[in-house]
């Protein structure tokens, strides 16, 4: 693709290319007045002049007549290039290359000036005759111009691109989720305008999105203590209340914990940016650990070593094992391997998967599948699991394994050996 800026050079110098050409060709067809005037003053200067025939003393004494207060050297050649006459010092002849009516040659001594008559005669003097190769002066004049203009607009053109650059680059920040990215804002212009209006809506994007993230801890939080109530509620009536009623209640409240436990971290993850609280860990431990709360999980794999926070990489594993246990069927298989310069964890069980449609929409909050079986969990588990790999410098995906069923595949930067 084309950068904006070899667009708005390229462009400026076809216009200067077009102008030369015109002008150019306007020269061309408009330029035999000047030719005309060098026929028209060597007929003069030919009518002045004795004929070609004439004796030396005749043309010199015309020639001084001639040039008369031009205080210069002039001589005058017969059609062979002999001079015939001459005032003050004796100048060369045009040579064979000079065939036009009037023009100029250099010399030793500087620069001389000819001019061609009719019967054949030269005529050189020390001063300009007429006009020199105006069409020539001209063209080299023009092509001068073109050059020293499109030279000296290339850097104009490229700092008018630069900011553009520039304000693409904090679009693409922004969009990749740098709620921090501003643009400068330089000169005057409709782009320093348009860089002024993107950091206002960059800033009031940032605002809206702090204000909601503060919001939702907030709510989280003040979730608890309702949540402790009810739960000491329970507790009290333990012995009065039904039993199926009362495990029903213990259930919803310990999925309405685990949904505000869920929250407040994915709104820690999203409002803190400075680093983790990283330490040398042994991924193959962590995950006997989180394997070890959940029957039917059969752990395999070699020492992996990661840097890393170990509270947040524990939840990341027992996101993929509630999943498992959730929407999946036993036993759940947990493996970790070691890749070029990644761990990968790999998680997957016997249940039916799910559709590649769908490897994408797992991972955002709050989904849940149209024909999902039942209703238990949050939607925010495998949400948190790709927040927290990519907090990182990983990632998580599903992906299609043997016999058409799904696996998670969870890639970390792995310590070198």
């Amino acid at each position: 693709m084309l950068r904006l800026y070899l667009r708005f050079y390229l462009a400026l110098v076809a216009s200067l290319l077009l102008f030369v050409l015109a002008t150019a060709a306007l020269w061309h067809f408009t330029s035999g007045s000047a030719e005309q005037a060098g026929i028209t003053l060597g007929r003069l200067v030919q009518n002045v002049l004795p004929p070609a025939a004439a004796p030396a003393a005749e043309q010199q004494e015309a020639l001084h007549r001639l040039a008369a207060g031009l205080n210069a050297d002039v001589t005058l050649f017969d059609q062979d290039g002999h001079p015939t006459a001459a005032i003050g010092r004796s100048l060369p002849p045009p040579d064979a290359k000079h065939h036009h009516t009037m023009g100029m040659f250099p010399w030793e001594h500087g620069p001389v000036s000819y001019l061609h008559l009719a019967d054949g005669r030269w005529l050189v003097a020390g001063v300009p005759i007429g006009y020199g190769h105006t069409r020539l002066i001209f063209h080299l004049a023009l092509i001068l111009l073109a050059v020293t203009i499109g030279v000296a607009a290339f850097p104009i053109v490229r700092q008018i691109s630069r900011r553009l650059e520039r304000l693409q680059r904090g679009v693409e920040s922004l969009g990749a989720g740098d709620l921090t990215a501003r643009v400068p804002v330089e000169g005057h212009d409709e782009v320093a305008r348009l860089a002024a209006s993107f950091n206002r809506a960059a800033n009031q994007i940032e605002q809206l999105v702090q204000s909601h993230k503060t919001l939702l801890a907030n709510a989280s939080h003040e979730l608890r203590t309702p949540l402790a109530r009810i739960r000491l509620a329970v507790e009290l009536m333990k012995n009065s209340a039904d039993t199926e009623r009362r495990k029903g209640l213990e259930q919803d409240i310990a999925e309405l914990d685990w949904l505000v436990d869920e929250i407040l971290l994915a709104s820690r993850l999203d409002a803190v940016s400075e680093g983790l609280a990283a330490e040398e860990l042994d991924l193959l431990a962590l995950a006997a650990e989180e394997s070890a709360r959940y029957d039917d999980v059969q752990l395999e794999g070699a020492v992996v070593s990661v840097h890393g926070d170990a509270r947040l990489l524990r939840r990341l594993l027992r996101n993929l094992l509630e999943n498992a246990r959730r929407h999946g069927a036993p036993p759940t298989h947990v493996k970790i391997a070691r890749g070029a310069d990644a761990a990968i964890i790999t998680v997957w069980d016997n249940g039916p998967g799910v559709p590649p449609a769908e490897f994408e929409n797992v991972f955002r909050p709050f989904y849940r599948p149209k024909d999902a079986r039942k209703s238990t969990g949050t939607g925010l588990g495998l949400a948190l699991v790709r927040q927290i790999a990519r907090r990182h410098g990983g990632d998580a995906r599903c992906e299609v394994m043997e016999a058409g069923r799904s696996w998670f595949v969870v890639t970390l930067p792995a310590r070198r050996i």
